[in-house]
């Protein structure tokens, strides 16, 4: 039999994690055979890897995928799957009213494209919009707590009524039933900070009994971090609901060196039966907005609030004690060091020139304090500004890479001029960087931890793995020059050494390029529980 394609010499390596093996492997309808010696089109392979494709367990990409159809920040890397709706904060299900708040609230993290329609308000529609638009990759929905806290509840601190917690619970069945594959939330963004740990339980038990799985953004990263981890794998214990621990760090000063007691805690769930994962990103800084470090009682009521709420004297003051004496819930309990906090992007113009500065270098620039600028970017850029935070610790991110339960995640923002620099150069950085060059993880351990693990996580039906009869998602790289080229001074660079990605047996990537390809669609959870 004549396939569509046959990658011929390749060193393959399954994403079991366990060895490679030197092959031919053929493609015929978007699907891995094994009985076919010749093709239409044939690839010499020889001194590459084939893998399967990589897939993106934290993506920020819920507009861009939309906006940028070849989306090469992506492709570029090799991944051909992400998973949309981190954080607790993203567009579905939503009302007019919703919407226009958090079109303001994610300006920072998603942009806000003039013109763009929203044509929208389930999460049915929205993966149906994804479908429409025709992916390069595909990707897959977490419904967002804040999302829906915002829908039922509104943006104020306030416990959620019975009735309101039941309206919750049945916006995420039906989100999970149109196709979502689990729950994010946002426990230190608003208003999806203001749940507490019942109201979580609550829509666990609704995550365990359709099979999906919750994934937090915890509670602090920062000095409450131990205890955050815990809450969320307490809440995992009790409903039997799956966890997965996204973005998983241990950061600021207080954190240095106790990466091993958060997998300590990770290792006796897992020895309790408690279903968790966890993924991470492979550099030292964060990044979020700037709005995101105000101390929660400042956010109540959405947007529009804070903003008239920065604007008064005694709330101000307020915030100035909260980020410099006694450590704002924002910055996750920790006093701020301007110094470490640096702008990646703006939308008002005629703040361009802070591109590239930390708060403090603002601050010496325009005669003021740290706070007093934090203050004013704030206010002049309507919330809108994205940052990075230095405050990784490179023998944490490496003691993490290490667990058995680890996965890849980039958590990429896309947009700002100068955004961090994992949105294009993740993948590549795992495989070059910490697996060729410094031997944190073997180049298997490093698939396996964006392929197959990855592809359990979600349920993932045929897919994450190199075998007869999967979809033929794949990548083909140089194990001796593939490497992350994107820098913090020019973070939209695309990778090397990755010549050829597939999306359902359709190549995305070819000799390096785009090739406008769009065979990618959203991916849905099933009644089966198999997400295909």
């Amino acid at each position: 039999m004549a396939a569509d394609l046959l990658i011929k010499g390749a060193w393959v390596i399954d994403g079991t994690g366990t060895g490679r093996r030197r092959a031919d492997v053929a493609v015929e309808d978007g699907v891995i055979v094994s009985d076919a010696a010749t093709a239409d089109r044939v690839i010499d392979a020889d001194g590459l890897v084939l893998a399967p494709g990589f897939i993106d367990l934290h993506a920020h990409s819920d507009l861009a995928v939309l906006t940028e159809p070849d989306h090469l920040a992506k492709t570029s890397q090799g991944v051909t799957c992400e998973v949309l709706g981190q954080d607790g904060l993203s567009y579905a299900p939503v009302d007019d009213r919703t919407l226009a708040a958090l079109r303001r609230q994610l300006a920072g993290w998603n942009g806000d494209p003039a013109g763009f329609d929203w044509d929208w308000r389930s999460v049915g529609e929205y993966l149906d919009r994804l479908d429409r638009s025709q992916l390069a990759a595909n990707a897959c929905y977490l419904v967002p707590h804040g999302t829906l806290r915002a829908l039922v509840v509104g943006w104020d601190d306030r416990p959620a009524t019975a009735q309101q917690l039941d309206r919750m619970r049945e916006l995420l069945d039906q989100g999970l039933a149109e196709g979502a594959v689990g729950m994010s939330s946002g426990l230190t963004y608003t208003p999806g900070l203001y749940a507490d740990t019942a109201e979580l339980a609550a829509l666990c038990e609704v995550l365990a009994a359709r099979g999906g799985y919750h994934c937090p953004h915890t509670r602090s990263y920062g000095a409450g971090a131990l205890e955050a981890y815990a809450e969320v794998i307490e809440l995992s214990r009790r409903t039997g609901c799956a966890l997965h621990l996204t973005h998983a760090t241990m950061n600021f000063g207080v954190n240095q060196g106790r990466a091993g007691e958060f997998l300590a805690l990770v290792d006796a769930a897992l020895g309790q039966g408690v279903d968790v994962t966890l993924d991470s990103y492979p550099y030292l800084p964060g990044s979020t907005t700037l709005a995101a470090l105000l101390p929660s009682w400042a956010t109540e009521g959405g947007p529009a609030a804070t903003l008239t709420r920065l604007l008064e004297p005694p709330a101000r003051e307020a915030i100035r004690v909260a980020v410099e004496e006694t450590g704002s819930d924002g910055c996750h309990g920790v006093v701020t060091d301007w110094r470490t906090v640096q702008i990646s992007g703006v939308r008002n113009p005629d703040l361009a020139d802070t591109v590239g500065l930390t708060v403090q270098q603002v601050a010496d620039r325009w005669g003021s304090t740290g706070t007093a600028a934090f203050l004013e970017l704030l206010v002049r850029d309507e919330l809108a500004t994205g940052i990075l935070q230095h405050v990784g610790h490179e023998q944490n991110v490496r003691e993490i890479m290490r667990h058995p339960a680890h996965c890849v995640g980039s958590d990429g923002l896309l947009v700002g001029a100068r955004p961090h620099p994992r949105a294009w150069g993740t993948f590549p950085r795992y495989l070059g960087h910490y697996a060729r060059e410094l031997g944190v993880l073997t180049l298997e351990q490093a698939v396996a931890r964006m392929t197959g693990r990855p592809a359990r996580r979600l349920g993932l039906a045929r897919r994450g793995l190199i075998r007869d009869g999967y979809v033929a998602d794949l990548v083909l790289f140089d194990p001796a020059t593939v490497r992350d080229t994107a820098t913090f001074e020019r973070p939209r660079q695309q990778a090397e050494g990755i010549p050829w990605v597939w999306v359902g047996g359709v190549g995305v990537i070819e000799d390096g390029k785009a090739t406008g390809a769009r065979p990618g669609r959203a991916l849905r959870r099933q009644a089966d529980g198999g997400v295909r």
